[in-house]
């Protein structure tokens, strides 16, 4: 009897640690297989933002190049981005499929539009580009002009010499009125 409850815990304590290092081994499988996953859903975000960039283009070819409002780009952060401005971008939804085109206001994120349709989206940008050039226009007429510039002429550069003959002046007459009194005494 003595043996068996040994035997039986020699067993048991056999297969914990197999059973375990079966267990972290599938865990580390599956942590590998989802992060395989992320990788292909983060892969498919940035190519659904760049067919939108593409199909963007024409728009972005008819802006003045004098209006700099607009500065287009996709970044590829944990949350890939295909920003229109610096407070408008666009990102992908949950499911991956879906376009958000969203804005920043003091106020938070508002979300302009959404669609599956890259049509769609390329549509809200194109008004959010006219309003954003509007908006410029009126910032431009509203300001006004800077004035013009007021010119001080310099003093003239005789200020001293102005001030040594005064000075001479003055000397000569207090001298000449030091004498006179001094020979009106006399």
């Amino acid at each position: 009897m003595s043996d068996a409850p040994h035997t039986g815990s020699h067993a048991a304590s056999e297969t914990r640690p197999i059973r375990l290092r079966d267990a972290l081994r599938q865990a580390r499988i599956e942590a590998a297989d989802r992060t395989g996953v992320v990788v292909d859903l983060r892969d498919a975000e940035v190519a659904r933002l760049e067919i939108l960039n593409e199909a963007l283009d024409p728009l972005f070819a008819q802006i003045p190049a004098q209006v700099d409002l607009f500065d287009r780009g996709i970044s590829q952060g944990d949350t890939p981005r295909l920003w229109v401005d610096v407070v408008a971008h666009v990102v992908m939804g949950r499911d991956k499929r879906i376009y958000r085109f969203v804005q920043d206001t003091r106020f938070g994120r508002i979300v302009i539009a959404e669609s599956h349709d890259a049509i769609v989206i390329v549509d809200a940008v194109t008004d959010y580009v006219a309003r954003r050039m509007i908006e410029r226009e009126h910032a431009l007429v509203a300001t006004p002009a800077a004035p013009e510039p007021v010119v001080v002429e310099k003093p003239r550069r005789g200020g001293f010499w102005i001030f040594a003959l005064g000075f001479i002046i003055g000397a000569l007459a207090l001298f000449g009125l030091a004498l006179f009194a001094t020979l009106r005494n006399f």
